[in-house]
C-alpha cells in the first residue's frame, strides 16, 4: 500500500525531511496517479507528510506534535486486527477514569444527552436489534469520554472505539443466554450507571463500569469467523 511505503520512509526520517518529489515517491510505489494522491490526503490527515511548491519542494516529513503521534499509533494498530483485543482492554481500563471525570465535571445537559443514548440503547432492545444496540452503546462511552476534561485521555478513547468499531463484524452474547436477554442486561447497566453519574454516587458508578468491564466478552470484540 502506497501510504504505508511511505509512511515507512517517514519513520526513518528526520522531523522536517524531504522524501522527494510527488512523481518520485509515486514511482517509487509503483502505483497510479489517482492512487497515489489518495494515499498522499490519508497521509496527510494523519499530520505525517507536508507538501511544499516549487523549487526544492516535495513531500516532506511533518513535525509531529505528541497528540499526532499518539493517534498514528493507533491508525497503525488499526490495521493489524488481531490487537483489536488489545484496543478493548486499554479502553476498559481508562473507563474509571472517564466515569470519575464525568462524576466531577458531568453537567445537567451532559446527562441529558447521556440518557438519549440511553433510549436509543432502549429502542434496539425493544427491536430486537443487537447491532444497532452496540452501536448505541459505543456512542454512549463516546459521550461520556468527551465530558472529561483531559483532552489526551478523551481523544486516546475515541480512537479506540473507533477502531473496536471498525472491526466488529458480528454481535455475540457474553455466554450461553439469549442475545436478546444479553442486551437487555446490558441496557439495563448503563441505565443504572447514568443515573449514579446524575446524582453524583461515585461508589456505584465505579461498582457498575467494574461489572461492565469484567462482564464484556465477545459482544465488542471482532467476530472470529466462526
Amino acid at each position: 500500500m502506497a501510504a504505508e511505503r511511505v509512511a515507512d520512509l517517514v519513520a526513518a526520517a528526520e522531523p522536517g525531511a524531504r522524501l522527494g518529489t510527488k512523481e518520485e515517491l509515486r514511482t517509487l510505489c509503483e502505483v497510479s496517479v489517482g492512487t497515489f494522491n489518495e494515499a498522499l490526503r490519508l497521509l496527510q490527515s494523519r499530520g505525517l507528510v507536508t507538501v511544499k511548491p516549487g523549487p526544492g519542494g516535495g513531500l516532506f516529513s511533518a513535525e509531529q506534535s505528541p497528540m499526532v503521534r499518539l493517534g498514528n499509533s493507533v491508525l497503525a494498530l488499526d490495521a493489524q486486527e488481531s490487537d483489536v483485543a488489545n484496543a478493548v482492554r486499554i479502553r476498559d481500563a481508562l473507563d474509571p477514569l472517564l466515569i470519575e471525570d464525568a462524576l466531577w465535571h458531568a453537567s445537567p445537559a451532559d446527562i441529558a444527552g447521556l440518557r438519549r443514548h440511553i433510549e436509543a440503547m432502549e429502542r434496539a432492545v425493544g427491536a430486537e436489534d443487537a447491532v444497532a444496540f452496540v452501536h448505541a452503546n459505543w456512542r454512549l462511552h463516546a459521550a461520556i469520554a468527551a465530558i472529561s476534561p483531559n483532552t489526551l485521555l478523551s481523544s486516546l478513547y475515541s480512537s479506540l472505539l473507533d477502531l473496536i468499531e471498525a472491526h466488529t463484524l458480528s454481535v455475540l452474547p457474553a455466554s450461553e443466554q439469549p442475545l436478546g436477554e444479553y442486551i437487555t442486561h446490558r441496557h439495563d447497566l448503563h441505565r443504572d450507571l447514568v443515573d449514579a453519574l446524575d446524582r453524583r454516587d461515585g461508589d456505584a458508578a465505579l461498582r457498575l463500569i467494574r461489572e461492565h468491564n469484567t462482564s464484556l466478552q465477545t459482544a465488542e470484540e471482532p467476530a472470529s469467523g466462526r
